[in-house]
């Protein structure tokens, strides 16, 4: 067959064109020399969307200021973030294995209680879908499968804490305790009991019955004159806490930032609060689980990302209160 000019000048293009192809994919090169290094595909254009779940009550201040974080990022990356919380593992559990029937694109949990969420999440890592776990968990985190783990070391939160409350001059403290079996409270006092150098006993009150707990803290503080410290592990116990005080001459603290808590802070109530940036819990695992979809990025090189702990005193509280006041801190 006689080709013309013009053909041979469109054959050669369609052959470039062809080889340009060829010669493109929708994965990431390992790069000259990887070998048998595995080729990570980029998820195709579309709205992700992921599932947060984590510990805690329906209104609790700490999660609902993780909670923004997370909506914030789905709406900077125009992704859909599916928020659930429940104080019970059990009911948690289910909520993760919804999104697992779902087919989500990514899962966020705290783990309270890792042993009793395992099952969920290993069906979730099965199902081909990537976790990433906050706030509680992180000795687990890893070999449960997670890509990384958000938050703050208790043990090392709760050493600087009992090294702030001994700079005070404290002797014997309370830490209080109000929930049950999260492994990430009994973190804090352990740290807290390591620097400290005192006394420290425990008290265990309910979060969910924040009056009983005022009473069980003022109960404790009229039956031991002794006690001139109370340190507390959650924002809205510590206004508990802080109404309990009487005629008590303790000195309070506590873990973990809200509104009130700030105020109590500037007005010399609180001596100081440690912040473990709860904004950031919900923000960056939203934008960890965008990179790895769309990019294979994986952050932290096999070490937790640390979100804290920093420390509300009066110094910074004033500062500290605009970012509360727009539910960021």
């Amino acid at each position: 067959m006689k080709w013309s000019r013009r053909s041979k000048v469109t054959a050669l293009a369609l052959t470039a064109v062809a080889a340009l192809l060829t010669g493109c994919s929708n994965a990431i090169d390992a790069g000259p020399g990887a070998g048998a290094a595995p080729v990570v595909t980029v998820k195709p254009k579309g709205r992700l969307t992921f599932a947060l779940v984590s510990h805690g009550t329906a209104g609790d201040p700490f999660w609902t200021i993780v909670k923004n974080g997370a909506e914030q990022a789905g709406r900077d990356l125009d992704v859909n973030v599916e928020y659930q919380s429940s104080g019970d593992p059990q009911t948690q559990s289910q909520y993760i294995d919804a999104a697992t029937n779902q087919h989500v694109d990514g899962l966020i949990v705290s783990m309270a209680n890792p042993e009793a969420l395992k099952p969920s999440i290993s069906n979730a890592e099965k199902a081909g879908i990537p976790v990433i776990t906050i706030n509680a968990g992180e000795d687990q985190s890893k070999a449960f499968g997670a890509l990384v783990h958000v938050g703050q070391n208790e043990t090392i939160a709760g050493q600087a804490a009992g090294t702030r409350l001994k700079s005070l001059g404290l002797h014997h403290v309370v830490c209080v305790i109000h929930e049950a079996g999260n492994t990430s409270l009994d973190q804090r006092c352990n740290g807290a009991a390591q620097t400290f150098g005192g006394k420290m006993d425990r008290l265990q009150v309910d979060v969910n019955d924040l009056a009983a707990a005022t009473s069980t803290i003022r109960a404790k503080l009229q039956e031991d004159t002794s006690i001139d410290g109370v340190l507390t592990l959650n924002p809205a116990v510590a206004t508990a806490a802080v109404s309990a005080k009487g005629d008590s001459k303790a000195t309070f603290a506590t873990f973990d930032v809200s509104s009130d808590v700030i105020n109590d802070v500037k007005q010399g109530k609180l001596a100081f609060a440690v912040d473990q940036q709860p904004y950031l819990q919900g923000y960056l695992p939203v934008q960890f689980l965008h990179l790895y979809a769309t990019n294979g990025d994986v952050v932290g090189g096999g070490k937790p990302v640390l979100t804290g702990p920093g420390f509300v005193t009066k110094d910074n509280a004033a500062q500290v209160a605009k970012y509360a006041a727009r539910g960021t801190r």
